[in-house]
């Protein structure tokens, strides 16, 4: 992978990551650096599910393969604050 693709996975991971944030009603007990690293999770995974689901290569913007990765970095951000709670 070169220089220019790690920056951009982080620069998704980071609007996947507030997205999913967003998506969650109140407030969220984790650190901005744990929202980027599961926006950038959310990013990989939900593309690589667009893919099995045959949604990702469309004309035009992705929005099926947006809405997966939003939904799994909600998902995640969610499972992360209620880890994080219990502590």
């Amino acid at each position: 992978m070169e220089v220019s693709g790690i920056i951009s996975a982080i620069l998704i991971g980071i609007v996947i990551g507030v997205l999913g944030r967003l998506a969650l009603p109140g407030r969220q007990h984790i650190g901005v650096l744990w929202t980027i690293v599961v926006g950038i999770a959310a990013a990989l995974i939900g593309s690589a599910l667009a893919g099995a689901f045959g949604v990702r290569s469309t004309h035009g913007p992705d929005w099926i393969e947006w809405l997966i990765q939003i939904a799994l970095a909600a998902v995640g951000v969610a499972v992360l604050d209620r880890s994080r709670a219990t502590r």
